[in-house]
């Protein structure tokens, strides 16, 4: 699956959105990946994540488990180990650092793949990675479906991404003219108070 395909399946989610955004990262895009439309449909997701699965054992990696920042992560993560034939698990805020929660747990020296769905600054990434290898395990890949930083997102970890976009972003005292002129929505799931 090419980088043109991987996008019209998002557009063909009404998933590819084009506005005023602020990101759980704190900055602002005119443009936003609504990843969670685009998994509801198990078909798309196992067409994406498949090919995902695919490109990164192009790559000669080999893993014996996929761990996945909450939220974002949880269902990309879940159908890449599927497609892996690995297990798969994920970590969650706990007072605002991830944490392994519901008995999970990471074995010694496991060679674990994190698998995101959207990597824009790499931060969730980052901390993730964090606690795989605070729990013992080792890091040999970092995924996503999409990096929207052009490639520029440090992870600590090699990244495969299913594509690579160059969305532009913004700090909140950069935004454009025309672009602060849009109200903005914050569509993300870090920091939402219940």
């Amino acid at each position: 699956m090419d980088q043109e395909a991987v996008l019209n399946e998002f557009r063909a989610a009404g998933a590819l959105l084009e506005g005023h955004f602020k990101l759980s990262s704190g900055l602002h895009s005119p443009v936003y990946l609504q990843c969670a439309k685009v998994l509801m449909d198990p078909q798309r997701a196992g067409r994406l994540c498949a090919a995902f699965a695919e490109k990164l054992k192009a790559t000669g990696v080999e893993v014996d488990l996929v761990v996945s920042p909450a939220m974002g992560g949880v269902i990309v993560g879940y159908e890449v180990a599927r497609q892996l034939g690995v297990p798969g698990i994920f970590t969650e805020r706990v007072d605002g650092e991830f944490a392994l929660r519901r008995g999970f747990e990471i074995p010694k020296g496991a060679k674990i793949l994190m698998m995101e769905d959207i990597i824009t600054t790499g931060l969730s990434s980052r901390e993730c990675i964090k606690t795989i290898t605070e729990w013992g395990g080792e890091v040999v890949a970092a995924g996503c479906l999409i990096n929207r930083s052009g490639g520029r997102a440090e992870v600590g970890a090699p990244v495969t991404a299913l594509a690579t976009i160059d969305a532009p972003t913004y700090k909140p005292e950069d935004v454009p003219v025309e672009l602060a002129e849009i109200p903005a929505i914050k569509p993300g799931s870090r920091g939402l108070k219940s």
